[in-house]
């Protein structure tokens, strides 16, 4: 199985949350965590990304109703 790592341009696109938004999100366990792919780079697997927002879009459409 074959997963996509987005880099934090795409997550903030994908998301259209900012970088300070993303980082405070995951340090209260509200956003997935990034994995490390180096020293100094992260990424974040696109299937959690996909989850993330469908649950987001879940609890939109419950309140809706």
């Amino acid at each position: 199985m074959t997963h996509a790592i987005l880099r934090l341009p795409k997550v903030k696109h994908r998301t259209g949350l900012s970088r300070s938004t993303i980082y405070a999100a995951v340090a209260s366990g509200k956003f997935p965590k990034p994995v490390t792919l180096g020293t100094r780079a992260v990424g974040w697997i696109d299937e959690e990304i996909e989850d993330w927002l469908e649950q987001r879009m879940k609890a939109r459409r419950q309140r809706k109703a």
